[in-house]
């Protein structure tokens, strides 16, 4: 067993990679719960340094002990994403939780078309987050207020984006990369990609796969921390 119950305690930054459908939370409470119960601790505390949409998968930095203390550096990082959108759609999440309500024509749009639109999402940008997002409003989550179908304004913020790629583009469907900055709603940059080109579009799955110098690749999946812990 590589980690001892003291070595939690006093810290560390475990690399998870997240699955779909949790929310990251369920991962923290997963890992949470674990180290508990291996070790024979009352009580642990853990943090992730940054949310993951539940129908999202990949990197989640987590922090035990001392080190969560130490969150809001890894927060700060920058972060890369790789996706899938469908264009000629929208729906009220920007993603597939909720069901499309407005639909368009695409078959003009030419692949220069999209290139040519993707130039206006590199630097810094502003945005507005998705309504079904976790952003605060007088003390309540926004998807809180979607979900009861109560209109509330939601303001907009500066994000970074370092670099905007698409990597496939088979006409609706397009595959991209994205670097950018904390803060970073994805869902929205898909969104706001559909209105550029007088059209719609919404994230199909999305896939973060660094945190600053941190990459999924050498991050734990769920099944594989649990056997280095139990074994």
């Amino acid at each position: 067993m590589p980690f001892t119950g003291d070595d939690f305690l006093d810290g560390q930054v475990l690399l998870i990679d997240k699955p779909l459908n949790w929310t990251s939370f369920d991962v923290v409470n997963f890992i949470r719960s674990l180290i508990r119960k291996v070790y024979s601790l009352k009580k642990i505390k853990v943090g992730h340094a940054g949310t993951l949409d539940p129908l999202a998968t990949g990197l989640l930095i987590l922090c035990t002990g001392k080190k969560t203390k130490e969150i809001e550096a890894y927060q700060r990082m920058d972060k890369v994403y790789i996706g899938s959108m469908q264009l000629g759609t929208t729906t009220p999440s920007f993603d597939r939780e909720t069901e499309a309500n407005k639909h368009f024509e695409f078959g003009h749009l030419t692949k220069n078309d999209l290139l040519k639109a993707q130039k206006q999402f590199k630097g810094e940008i502003e945005q507005v987050p998705p309504k079904y997002s976790a952003v605060k409003i007088e003390g309540k989550r926004a998807f809180d207020y979607a979900r009861k179908n109560t209109d509330v304004k939601i303001k907009s913020r500066k994000v970074m984006i370092h670099d905007f790629s698409l990597l496939n583009i088979n006409i609706p469907d397009i595959d991209f990369a994205v670097s950018c900055s904390k803060g970073t709603y994805i869902r929205s940059l898909v969104s706001d990609f559909g209105k550029s080109l007088n059209n719609g579009a919404y994230l199909t799955a999305l896939r973060r796969t660094q945190i600053g110098d941190y990459k999924v690749s050498n991050a734990y999946t769920i099944e594989t921390f649990k056997k280095v812990i139990l074994d």
